[in-house]
């Protein structure tokens, strides 16, 4: 039988594994200090890089709907937090450094989480969207992602409305699964990103333009059987485009997706290899 790790024995044990966790975060955090993103600007860049806006209230299997709007009071308190940030050359964005901890004290409701690789609540739950549409910024550009998880290879939905690929996601947990970039270029980047009644909107500018174009493709993308499930498979590539002439310059693969469905397999049944 496999051992167990420490912070599967209990829940007590967890806590204490997430607190050592939060505890090296901060030190870390002390050192970083002097890179670490912080100016903020209402005055915006004036080359717009990218944006995109995602949808706040989606159906996600039989989720309950008041998660959904919990978590819309989660993201409009959290977003006004990275509204504006600048990232001068040299600089790392952390998310959790700018939006902070997240307690119901400021605000925050209890909201959709993912834990273990099963959905489950939490206060501050859903801000995973506000990294995600970051993340999806950050990938149309040559900013150096340096910390990204992913979502354990679970799909946890099935897909309803969805507008980028599976496989570009993020999970982040206060304060030790962060999202981070560092700006290794030699201009100046800011964020701005802000929720209406519908959306959660986002925009990436610059100080200038960008030498390419970046286009995020899913290829290959297919349900296979296997001995304990069914699993989404595909490819994640980035392709760097030449803006004069329009042609690639050069691919990167960014994610093989293998991820376990946990929904009813009649959603995949017509795309099984």
């Amino acid at each position: 039988m496999k051992r167990k790790l420490f912070c599967e024995i209990s829940p007590l044990c967890y806590n204490i594994s997430v607190y050592k966790c939060q505890i090296i975060r901060y030190i870390v955090n002390f050192f970083l200090l002097g890179k670490l993103a912080k100016t903020f600007s209402k005055e915006e860049l004036p080359v717009v890089i990218y944006k995109h806006k995602s949808l706040i209230r989606r159906q996600l299997g039989d989720v309950d709907m008041t998660l959904q709007e919990n978590k819309a009071t989660n993201l409009a308190i959290a977003a006004p937090k990275i509204n504006g940030i600048v990232i001068k050359p040299g600089e790392i964005f952390s998310l959790w450094y700018l939006v902070g901890k997240t307690s119901a004290r400021k605000g925050y409701k209890p909201g959709l989480m993912i834990k273990k690789g099963k959905p489950d609540c939490g206060i501050g739950g859903g801000l995973c969207q506000l990294s995600n549409l970051i993340h999806w910024l950050i990938l149309h550009t040559p900013l150096k992602i340096i910390e990204h998880h992913h979502h354990d290879n679970v799909d946890l939905f099935p897909d309803f409305g969805r507008q980028v690929p599976f496989g570009v996601g993020t999970s982040i947990s206060y304060n030790y699964l962060d999202y981070q970039f560092e700006n290794t270029t030699n201009q100046t980047f800011q964020l701005m990103i802000y929720t209406d009644e519908k959306y959660l909107n986002a925009k990436l500018l610059s100080n200038k333009e960008l030498e390419f174009n970046y286009h995020i493709e899913c290829h290959n993308e297919y349900f296979r059987k296997e001995s304990d499930g069914y699993y989404r498979c595909g490819e994640i590539w980035q392709n760097l485009i030449d803006k004069k002439t329009g042609n690639l310059i050069q691919s990167n693969l960014l994610k093989n997706n293998h991820a376990k469905i946990m929904y009813d397999e009649k959603f995949v049944l017509d795309k099984v290899r």
